[in-house]
């Protein structure tokens, strides 16, 4: 065996065996973000960086939320952006795999993860549609639309159209709050409610109206509001 490592390579390795022993919860979130980017800077220092990126954005989820532009304002290189975009894009297939050619309804843990995770902590509001078949196996996640849900009439129309279209027998309606409250506004609620009346006619069930944020995720169906 080769002598211990020692400087820099030596904290990297120590983080290393610290992340392959005890998986992710044993190292911090400034310390993922450091190993992620010793991987794009691998002469340097990178524990520095890591602290003022996660004081900066917040935190991790929304440091791994900005988009490329934000980062590159920040002074990041396209290798760091890179390493910070996989990282996010894997976690993100990961809990979607938790989640394909099931019944979305008897994996709802595991859909609220996946949600939470792709969509809390954005700073734009957007409507996301998950459309089901009989069986309630997803045919299709969309991206609706970005922004406010005051034109109901329009989205209204938008979702049922899709719908038909896909051939889907009932949807799940998904959008976050970049407030970080998940409480259903009068907004979101009169909205649901008119998708349910629209699907109603066309027989598309809406099972329900999640909200995400960063401070957790609220079930419409779950609260009585629809």
């Amino acid at each position: 065996m080769g002598d211990k490592p020692n400087g820099a390579d030596g904290h990297r390795a120590r983080l290393r065996h610290r992340l392959l022993d005890g998986g992710g919860d044993a190292l911090l979130d400034h310390e993922l973000v450091e190993y992620l980017l010793t991987l794009a800077i691998p002469r340097r220092d990178t524990k520095p960086l890591a602290k003022q990126l996660i004081s900066a954005f917040g935190g991790l989820g929304p440091l791994l939320e900005a988009p490329p532009e934000v980062l590159r304002r920040e002074g990041l290189t396209d290798g760091v952006i890179g390493a910070l975009a996989i990282a996010r894009a894997t976690a993100l297939r990961l809990l979607e795999t938790r989640t394909e050619g099931r019944p979305l309804l008897s994996s709802w843990d595991a859909l609220g993860d996946y949600l939470q995770a792709a969509m809390s902590h954005s700073q734009v509001e957007g409507v996301r549609v998950l459309f089901l078949n009989a069986k309630n196996v997803l045919i299709a996640n969309e991206a609706m639309w970005r922004g406010s849900v005051d034109e109901a009439a329009v989205h209204v129309r938008e979702v049922i159209a899709r719908a038909i279209a896909l051939g889907a027998t009932a949807i799940i309606l998904v959008h976050n709050h970049p407030s970080g409250d998940p409480t259903p506004s009068q907004q979101d609620i009169r909205l649901t409610r008119d998708i349910v009346d629209a699907g109603r006619h066309m027989k598309i069930a809406v099972h329900d109206h999640v909200i995400v944020g960063a401070q957790g995720r609220s079930s419409m169906r779950a609260m009585g509001l629809m």
